[in-house]
């Protein structure tokens, strides 16, 4: 049976609509209200519901399969994954746009995925070997039409962890889903810095970098450029958040010099 909704969880229309559908679909399956393996309403329904249009609930059901909540089966419906990662959700639940929460996420790819890829340097077969390939040159094509590559970056890195042949960095990849990939304007991180072409041309020779050596069968040079390619981005995203404190120092600073001196008062 289909999953219903609580009549306070009806929004109107305000911008950023499927990001409120995403974090009211995703309290209802993180407290058990919708059951793992229970199916979502119809489109339909929720467009009722919420009070959206049928693609902006198309969005949200995209992002939560993204962070691995849901999946949808081909004439059936979408339906709430039987063991979603637990660990996780917290981090998938993140709706703010703070530079602190995608450093966070940095740091813990850096703890899975450079193992990834000396272990896709070792293990990987052909065929998973041309899907990083094709997800590497998907990247490319993207960037020379000036369209978001954020899909493809995450396909690379997918690409790898499904190479290891460990279904466990597969299954924590998806669950840290695609917002872990900041350089896509649909990641809650993107800035107009952090989305110009320039950067995205970086990006894509870190990945040929990896891809290079996995293709070499290179397990320490996979491990060295995932490990560069990660904390690269790590820092670029510390520059812009001490860009904004010394912004906040400059502000406050002009602020202090601009207040009219008061008198004190002497008992």
């Amino acid at each position: 049976m289909s999953a219903d909704f609580s009549p306070e969880l009806k929004m109107e229309r305000k911008p950023k609509l499927a990001e409120r559908v995403v974090s009211a679909l995703r309290s209802q399956v993180i407290s058990g209200e919708i059951a793992p393996g229970e199916k979502l309403p119809t489109e339909s329904r929720m467009t009722e519901v919420f009070g959206v249009s049928r693609t902006v609930i198309r969005e949200a059901i995209t992002t939560l399969a993204a962070d691995g909540l849901v999946e949808a089966r081909q004439g059936a419906g979408v339906f709430v994954v039987e063991r979603p990662s637990q660990a996780f959700l917290t981090i998938s639940a993140e709706n703010g746009n703070r530079i602190s929460n995608a450093i966070n996420v940095l740091e813990v790819r850096m703890g899975i995925e450079i193992e990834s890829a000396g272990l896709a340097a070792l293990r990987r077969n052909s065929a998973q070997e041309a899907q990083i390939q094709e997800a590497f040159l998907e990247f490319e094509r993207l960037l020379e039409r000036r369209e978001a590559t954020g899909k493809a970056d995450f396909a690379f890195h997918r690409a790898i962890a499904v190479a290891t042949n460990n279904p466990f960095y597969v299954e924590i990849l998806d669950a840290l889903g695609n917002r872990a990939i900041p350089c896509d304007v649909t990641s809650p991180w993107g800035t107009d810095e952090l989305l110009t072409v320039d950067y995205q041309i970086g990006l894509q020779r870190e990945h040929f970098e990896i891809l290079k050596a996995i293709s070499a069968g290179d397990a320490e040079t996979a491990r060295a450029a995932m490990r560069h390619h990660l904390t690269a981005s790590q820092q670029r995203y510390r520059a812009r958040l001490h860009g904004r404190y010394e912004e906040y120092l400059s502000l406050l600073g002009k602020g202090r010099k601009d207040e009219p001196k008061q008198e004190r008062n002497h008992d």
